[in-house]
């Protein structure tokens, strides 16, 4: 069995845009062989981004995602207080700064589970010891 992690943009886009994720990683996404996680963080940026107005959920609210989240077989990956604290050991880059997304990227290089996301931005942890599609 594979392990991978969803990214927020993911998340959204399977529910909201299936069409947006390319082919061969929906196929991935929907293999039965596949354990599919959503960070739990995922849900406090959406929640952030919603209630600041930066993000519409075309008539559902941040609340109902979880339970929305597991009616479609994902299951939430905690972040833990060992991550948090050893987050400080993920290298800056330049260009990437967002820290839910480099949170994100810690605990999948910390749990050996490979990251699903269109930001082109998270290869530049490949050599830290993403496993990124």
């Amino acid at each position: 069995m594979n392990r991978y992690l969803i990214d927020t943009h993911i998340l959204l886009w399977l529910i909201f845009d299936p069409d947006k994720i390319n082919t061969a990683k929906l196929q991935l996404l929907k293999d039965p062989r596949n354990k599919i996680y959503v960070a739990n963080i995922t849900f406090w940026e959406i929640a952030l981004k919603y209630g600041l107005g930066k993000l519409g959920l075309e008539g559902l609210t941040p609340d109902e995602l979880p339970k929305l989240a597991e009616q479609m077989g994902l299951d939430v990956l905690p972040i833990d207080q060992e991550c948090m604290a050893s987050f400080y050991k993920l290298p800056k880059t330049p260009t990437h700064k967002d820290p839910f997304d480099r949170i994100i990227i810690w605990a999948c290089i910390r749990e050996n589970i490979t990251l699903i996301s269109q930001d082109g931005k998270f290869g530049e942890y490949q050599s830290h010891g993403l496993k990124w599609l």
